[in-house]
């Protein structure tokens, strides 16, 4: 974890708490599992399995009351350092589901990925209602009062009721639009937007666009745009963007961000942690997600200081031929990263005896356990 995380958690955690969450943490960066019986089961702690799945059930309860408390100034603290004031931030609002749980989240974009910052589980199945996303908002907003904030959502956040109460906040926003929506484009004359002739490599915009007959309700911008076909390939459909962003690039640019937390989604599911593996629910999921969300921006944190290192290519593959976006995000570099230097541990034997074998290659070695000390000093108070 980094020091900031872990000096806050020390002052607010008893100590056993704390050297538990520390434990835990370091087993979902080397198992990749959140399953209540595999964790209990890697737990080095030497007492019968039932007193450890047991310990771990106490622990995640205590920590699933407190996950606000714990987790908003980690999250400020890191904002305050690392964003400068009246920095425009891009909050992406996302809902994901797997068997009976249902997960509403509010996470800041950052490098092509998303960092948690608040998240509820639904009592339902199903969309979420204006009142639970105004209710998470109003939780989130004043995180990020000092600075510009657009918010980002897709198609079951796009409600005018929701745009007002943003506009209301002093926020921007970009909400994606059914495309069976009806738009005023003149007084009295509304058309459905999939009947505005949009298509493969066609963007439009329109200026106080309406979406409803009922009083009290401002006009906002229509963004829209379909992207053309690339080597074979083509969005079924094109992007209608309810916005008050007064420029269509930087609407579109903006909305095109919000993708950073389906990335994130798949790094805490089966792309990562695997938290759809889990058979928790209540307060010890809540308190699993926040683990889960320590782990995964410690891993990103460190990815990115690897990466300004300029060690990332011992890690993993930096580039491919024809690629244009790097292959691994500053998580993944991170996540590998922590698993290579930690990996050794219990093989040094063995590698010191193959290094031995290619006395060659001793040039290469050297600079191999230089890039492995500077990984390990990234993650150093954690292990």
């Amino acid at each position: 974890m980094p020091e900031f995380y872990q000096n806050y958690l020390k002052s607010q955690l008893e100590l056993r708490q704390y050297l538990l969450l520390t434990i835990l943490i370091n087993l979902l960066q080397s198992m990749k599992i959140v399953r209540l019986e595999a964790l209990a089961a890697a737990l080095p702690l030497p007492i019968l399995f039932e007193s450890r799945r047991h310990k771990l059930q106490k622990f995640l309860s205590v920590l699933g009351a407190n996950v606000e408390q714990l987790w908003f100034p980690l999250f400020t603290s890191w904002l305050k350092a690392n964003c400068g004031d009246h920095q425009v931030l891009y909050l992406a609002i996302d809902r994901t589901s797997w068997k009976s749980i249902n997960l509403l989240m509010v996470s800041l974009i950052w490098e092509r990925r998303a960092i948690p910052i608040y998240f509820e589980l639904l009592a339902h199945k199903g969309s979420s209602s204006f009142e639970l996303q105004t209710e998470i908002l109003a939780q989130v907003l004043p995180l990020v009062k000092d600075y510009t904030v657009v918010l980002l959502g897709d198609r079951e956040f796009c409600g005018v009721r929701l745009a007002n109460w943003l506009a209301q906040q002093g926020c921007y926003f970009c909400l994606r639009l059914k495309q069976n929506e009806y738009i005023e484009l003149e007084k009295g004359i509304w058309i459905q937007l999939k009947a505005l002739g949009l298509k493969p490599g066609i963007s439009l915009y329109l200026e106080g666009v309406s979406l409803t007959k009922q009083k009290g309700f401002k006009p906002y911008n229509l963004a829209a745009k379909w992207r053309k076909k690339y080597r074979g390939w083509a969005p079924k459909e094109g992007w209608f963007i309810f916005t008050n962003i007064e420029s269509l690039d930087i609407a579109l640019q903006a909305y095109q961000k919000r993708f950073g937390i389906e990335e994130m989604f798949r790094d805490l599911k089966s792309g990562g942690y695997n938290l759809e593996g889990t058979n928790l629910s209540g307060a010890r999921l809540k308190a699993i997600i926040l683990i889960i969300t320590i782990a995964y921006t410690s891993a990103t944190f460190g990815g990115k200081t690897i990466k300004h290192m300029g060690i990332q290519k011992y890690v993993g593959r930096v580039q491919e031929v024809g690629r244009i976006i790097k292959r691994h995000s500053s998580f993944y570099i991170g996540l590998y990263g922590q698993t290579w230097v930690h990996f050794q541990d219990g093989c040094e034997d063995a590698v010191v005896q193959l290094m031995k074998m290619a006395r060659n290659k001793r040039s290469h070695f050297q600079r191999g356990l230089r890039a492995k000390t500077l990984i390990l000093s990234t993650f150093q108070l954690s292990s």
